[in-house]
């Protein structure tokens, strides 16, 4: 981990040592959750075929789930383009896969010409979202994160959750927004800029 160098402790750095402590915390505690095993949940590949949530880890034994809303939500599309860009280097830790609640011919379409280089998968109207929390009662998708650990063959466990929404730790866009005078100033995320 990165080492950096001390500063003068003026109110500023003191306030910045604080979130970080905080974060660290945060991280830890995330770590130290013992997760519950799930379902070897079935998904629909973008050709309409099915694969069981234990074939996404590949040679891995973790998985990183995003819990996507599909094409017509500007957010969810923020967070994806962002993971396109470190997709190899969540690859080199982690399987990673992005669930989205579109058709796989829809989430296909909108994933190719968004040029996403990760693996996108469908719920296709299944339980998997709804039992990950990621799904109102009435059907309406939520986004976030998911984490699973394959513990063998057939033992998956769901590590860790959480939702997106503005200001997450989940997209860089918001903490750089955040250190601009006037924060992200009722800025709103778009599918395609003029």
């Amino acid at each position: 981990m990165a080492q950096y160098p001390e500063m003068k402790s003026d109110e500023y750095n003191q306030a910045a040592e604080q979130l970080q402590a905080l974060r660290q915390k945060m991280q830890g505690l995330q770590r130290q959750l013992a997760g519950k095993t799930v379902s070897d949940y079935t998904l629909v590949d973008l050709e309409g075929s099915p694969v069981q949530l234990s074939e996404l880890f590949g040679d891995k034994k973790d998985l990183i789930v995003i819990h996507n809303m599909g094409r017509n939500c500007p957010y969810c599309t923020l967070w994806a383009d962002g993971f396109n860009g470190i997709r190899h280097h969540l690859e080199d830790r982690a399987a990673f896969v992005l669930v989205s609640a579109d058709a796989p011919s829809t989430a296909a379409d909108f994933a190719k010409s968004r040029g996403w280089s990760f693996k996108v998968l469908s719920s296709n109207g299944g339980p998997f979202s709804k039992d990950m929390l990621m799904e109102s009662d009435k059907g309406a998708p939520w986004p976030g994160i998911s984490t699973f650990r394959l513990e063998d063959d057939t033992n998956i466990r769901r590590i860790s959750y959480a939702y997106f929404g503005p200001g997450d730790d989940f997209c860089s866009l918001w903490h750089i927004f955040a250190m601009l005078k006037n924060g992200a100033d009722g800025w709103e995320p778009k599918i395609a800029y003029d």
